[in-house]
């Protein structure tokens, strides 16, 4: 098994070689250090944006410390998390990850596999050290991390939500006026999102050839099922790939899917762009514009400002719950790895409750 250490060329150099001058030796061996632990990030299969994202921690936090690993104490952990929480309100999540990113550095930095250790004793008699303790750093302890007022849209709100975002097509086709076509795509974008549970990096980056048949329900066509190629990915690794299927209860569905698909996309000229959602300059939809585009819709209908595109995906969860499907279809279908993640998304109904209950209680009075 090899590793990622300081390479042979580089060697010379830390150690302060003879015939180089005028080198800035502690900055040549945060670098070798920061290329190393990119190497070895690379090497475990993990995404570049992923890499890219942990290391940019570890630069932002090396900058705000003016200090280099073997300089480094708990101490700067702990200030540097207090700042960036007093700059901008920062998620508990976003500090985790910032912790984690400085804490694995720190364990390849230590690894004995590595030459870290005996190059900076040799060089700055100083040596790294882990900062990122279990009293100073944040852990991934609970399942949700997510703003407490982040909740599904009712059975009411979502029809209020995908109201308003027909109504938004309707006005401007009788205005004659620009952007129709946009607003056709984007209410029918956000009912996919609604009727297949999916993230916004899934239906974003959904292609016609992802429309897909099932089966088990031929009256559908290929409006059946998705095949979703753009799901989370695990651990910095590649991501995750599932097909989902289309419910009866969401069939509704397929009369807008076939309207844009056959009809109303063409009208964008997207030539050979095999995008779902297309734009009029020929390109896929970015993230950006779906999230503002949710916020205008949800705030003319009124909606709690809390609510997210993500909250659809919750209501999916939710909604499917209350209509009996058990949870193990329900974790397959939004590609959930852990039954427990799926719980956390599930907010039934009162409704939901007092059925449940009175069907307990109408069995309990049959028995007696």
């Amino acid at each position: 098994m090899t590793h990622d250490g300081p390479s042979v060329s580089t060697r010379p150099v830390l150690l302060g070689d003879s015939n180089v001058a005028f080198i800035n030796k502690p900055q040549a061996m945060w670098d070798a250090m920061l290329d190393g632990w990119v190497g070895q990030q690379a090497s475990r299969g993990l995404a570049r944006s992923t890499i890219d994202s942990r290391r940019a921690v570890l630069v932002r936090f090396q900058r705000f410390t003016e200090l280099y690993p073997w300089e480094w104490t708990p101490q700067d952990l702990e200030d540097f998390t207090v700042d960036a929480g007093s700059r901008r309100r920062l998620a508990l999540s976003t500090h985790r990850q910032n912790h984690d990113s400085i804490r694995l550095f720190c364990e390849y930095l230590t690894d004995s596999a590595y030459d870290w250790v005996a190059l900076c004793e040799e060089s700055f008699d100083a040596i790294p050290s882990q900062i990122c303790l279990p009293w100073n750093s944040v852990r991934h302890r609970s399942e949700y991390e997510g703003q407490p007022g982040r909740r599904p849209l009712t059975y009411d709100e979502v029809e209020r939500f995908f109201e308003v975002a027909d109504s938004r097509v309707a006005r401007l086709v009788s205005a004659g006026r620009k952007g129709a076509l946009a607003a056709l795509r984007d209410a029918q974008l956000f009912k996919t999102v609604y009727a297949f549970g999916l993230r916004r990096a899934e239906v974003r980056g959904l292609d016609l050839a992802d429309l897909h048949f099932n089966a088990q329900a031929p009256q559908w066509g290929h409006y059946a099922a998705l095949h979703v190629r753009h799901a989370k990915a695990s651990n910095g690794g590649a991501r995750r790939r599932r097909t989902v299927l289309l419910v009866p209860e969401m069939s509704w569905w397929v009369a807008g899917m076939q309207q844009w698909v056959e009809e109303a996309r063409a009208r964008f000229a997207p030539g050979e762009l095999v995008a779902m959602w297309v734009t009029e300059r020929r390109t896929r939809v970015s993230a950006a514009y779906i999230d503002t585009r949710f916020q205008v819709v949800r705030d003319e209908a009124a909606l709690d400002s809390s609510l997210t595109l993500h909250s659809l995906r919750h209501s999916y969860v939710t909604h499917l719950i209350e209509h009996g499907y058990a949870d193990r279809f329900v974790q397959e279908q939004v590609g959930h790895r852990h039954a427990s993640t799926t719980s956390i998304y599930t907010s039934v109904s009162g409704d939901f409750k007092n059925r449940v209950l009175a069907d307990a209680l109408s069995r309990i009075n049959t028995l007696e």
